[in-house]
């Protein structure tokens, strides 16, 4: 027994157990001999056997627990919590700089008094283009413009004016409704255009003479104001959608160089950010509503260009290479954590 000292290791006490009590072990042969035992020396020899086998289980089985509870006071040593350590630093997450700017956007016409409605990104020709009065000839119909889906009869939306037919078929005036959506172009990855991106269609509609030109101007001009300093000029410019008449587009003094001409301005001052318009009356009527007894305005934009200028970035792309370098530089707007 002298193998079986309290300093035995784990291989030593296996290497007993095998020798003494394993199938060819050395007990276990005397156990097969006893028929070679005289009759009445057995009873002796076999009390003798069994006595000396329950010492050795015995002894084997204190140490293997002794080897055990060593074992786990050692790991609970080298791995104890010391409570008195600071915690782990977990970075809290915050929201895309887009999305960031989209719900600044919203907030301030909801401030104005108008609704958020969202709408589909799968539309088909009709609430895409043929409501909002795109002749079948118009250039934006080409196939190099246009996502198509299934067979061609459906399609992702190629603007959020979609929006502003869906809403007014349910609905009916007085009508103050924001549309945020994403929208979907076959147009080229760039500085300053992507082929999915983010817009903001917008309309008022009441009874004739309730919503003019006047109000579109008041409304605009208070939110590029709001979005962007009450020190920023802006400017209305004649142009044509198919789906306003008259038609204007919103330019505003550029931020970057407060108006006295730079590259991102093109040495203008101005910079464009939206168009707009007086709700087309072929709109109205696909809508079934009278022109002669409605009238209301409509304008669209899109997010990620007033983010550009508004986060001071050069490049479109950024918002979409998912680089956190890039986007952990914008945390304030949502409150996250430097």
């Amino acid at each position: 027994m002298s193998e079986l000292s309290d300093s035995a290791t784990d291989e030593q006490i296996e290497a007993v157990r095998v020798r003494v009590l394993g199938r060819a072990g050395e007990l276990t042969e005397i156990m097969r001999g006893m028929r070679n035992v005289p009759h009445e020396e057995r009873p002796a020899m076999g009390q003798l056997v069994n006595q000396i086998k329950q010492q050795v289980e015995t002894r084997i089985e204190q140490l293997k627990g002794a080897l055990k509870q060593a074992e786990l006071e050692r790991s609970l040593a080298e791995q104890r919590i010391d409570v008195t350590l600071p915690g782990m630093s977990i970075r809290r997450g915050h929201i895309h700089p887009i999305t960031q700017m989209l719900e600044r956007m919203l907030d301030i016409f909801v401030s104005m008094g108008f609704e958020i409605e969202m709408t589909q990104d799968i539309e088909d020709d009709f609430h895409n283009f043929q409501a909002l009065n795109f002749p079948p000839d118009h250039p934006a119909r080409e196939m190099q413009d246009t996502f198509t889906v299934d067979d061609g009869s459906m399609l992702l939306r190629s603007h959020t004016s979609n929006g502003q037919i869906r809403v007014m078929e349910k609905r009916k005036p007085p009508l103050a409704v924001v549309c945020p959506g994403r929208c979907f172009r076959r147009d080229e990855v760039s500085v300053r255009s992507l082929p999915m991106f983010t817009q903001i269609e917008g309309f008022m509609v009441d009874e004739a003479g309730k919503v003019t030109l006047a109000h579109l101007k008041g409304v605009l001009s208070n939110f590029v104001r709001a979005l962007f300093g009450a020190d920023v000029a802006v400017r209305f410019r004649s142009s044509y959608f198919p789906f306003t008449e008259p038609s204007v587009e919103v330019d505003m003094s550029c931020v970057l160089c407060k108006g006295a001409g730079c590259r991102v301005c093109k040495h203008t001052g101005w910079t464009e950010i939206l168009g707009a318009g007086m709700i087309h009356p072929n709109v109205l009527r696909a809508v079934k509503l009278d022109p002669e007894a409605y009238q209301g305005f409509a304008f669209g934009f899109g997010v990620e260009r007033p983010a550009l200028l508004k986060l001071a970035v050069n490049d479109m792309r950024l918002f979409v290479e998912n680089d956190v370098r890039f986007l952990n530089q914008f945390p304030a707007l949502s409150g996250g954590a430097q």
